[in-house]
């Protein structure tokens, strides 16, 4: 058995899988495989609006949200958030929580003023800055909610008198959240939506179309709603895939017993890192990420030996990202607490042999 902690393309369930290679032979009993069937296609409306819907309902997404199915990842939207929200005159506000955070404000940099409002940067971002002012003559303020580099998580929306921007990419449909807290939410697929193509944004319809900008039509918003995602070919086989899983979210009981799932799966690891004399967290306790669990050992010359044995085991993905070092446990959506369980065991087991 193999247990997948790779940061992303994500884990999914095995239900899900199963279900999109048989679409990938023959969709819907069309005799067409998904691969194939056009996107203008009845066909394929029916399962993007379905997958919209699924969205909104999971979510409770309010009415004046626009919800869209787009390409480029999360790092397309670093530059799109302010071609379409940032007035050429005026500014942004950004935190920066971590790469991806640092990466989103430089690209805003090109299209107006950006006031870093605070950064964690100092200490290697092991922890979410948390004593800072918004200013309120900023057009916006961007931050990311969780930080897959370095385990960090911001589970409080931070209070702000100016539309909300958030990075959701490695913790979106993870936890409960208000959406019409935000005014716009974007996030790549591949941790917990879907497999790697497409990207989820979610935007609050009257803030589009006041920057005093020509926007090129690929990257303005408008756009895209008024094409229904449809405004160039769409990423066809991620987005029903998406589809599938949110279908597999909804029938597990939806956000609500995710979110509990998640709770008792990064409980369950954090707890074995802080009572194993081999393992301590990187990140600060106040700010660990439910998705992301990074971590080092003790003494740094057992980390390879640790890691050869949890690769013998089936274990994937968990050495750190070169930048924290150590380990990192991706525990998205999909991964179950038996997964948990079999690293917990591992880990115990690799102590009492090295104590």
């Amino acid at each position: 058995m193999k247990h997948n902690f790779g940061a992303g393309p994500c884990i999914l369930p095995q239900e899900v899988f199963k279900e999109a290679s048989q679409a990938v032979i023959d969709f819907n009993n069309s005799g067409l495989s998904i691969l194939e069937i056009s996107h203008r296609s009845k066909a394929f409306e029916a399962v993007i609006e379905e997958a919209e819907s699924l969205v909104r309902d999971l979510l409770a997404v309010p009415n004046g949200y626009s919800i869209l199915f787009l390409q480029g990842g999360a790092s397309q939207q670093f530059a799109m958030v302010p071609m379409n929200l940032l007035p050429q005159t005026g500014k942004a506000a950004y935190l920066d929580s971590g790469t991806w955070a640092s990466k989103a404000l430089k690209e805003a940099q090109k299209f107006g003023t950006v006031q870093v409002v605070a950064s964690s940067k100092e200490a290697n971002y092991t922890y979410i800055p948390k004593e800072y002012d918004v200013p309120t003559d900023a057009s916006y303020f961007h931050y990311t909610s969780n930080n897959t580099i370095y385990g960090t998580e911001l589970f409080e929306t931070p209070k702000s008198s100016i539309p909300l921007v958030c990075d959701m990419s490695s913790d979106i449909l993870s936890r409960k959240i208000n959406v019409a807290d935000f005014g716009l939410i974007y996030a790549g697929a591949q941790k917990n939506m879907g497999p790697a193509g497409v990207t989820l944004v979610i935007v609050k319809d009257d803030l589009l179309g006041k920057t005093g900008r020509d926007i090129p039509a690929i990257f303005d918003y408008r756009k895209h709603i008024e094409a229904g995602s449809l405004y160039n070919t769409p990423a066809v086989f991620a987005i029903y895939v998406s589809l599938l899983n949110l279908r597999w979210l909804k029938a597990k009981g939806g956000i609500e017993e995710i979110e509990r799932e998640n709770i008792i799966k990064a409980r369950t690891l954090y707890d074995e890192i802080d009572r194993n004399p081999l393992f301590k967290g990187a990140a600060q306790a106040e700010d660990r990420s439910r998705m992301n669990v990074t971590f080092v050992m003790n003494n740094p010359e057992l980390e390879k030996t640790f890691l050869a044995l949890t690769e013998e085991r089936g274990m994937i993905g968990l050495k750190g990202h070169r930048s924290v070092g150590g380990f990192r446990a991706s525990i998205y959506n999909a991964l179950t607490i038996t997964s948990i369980n079999a690293l917990v065991d591992l880990m115990q087991e690799f102590a009492e042999k090295n104590a």
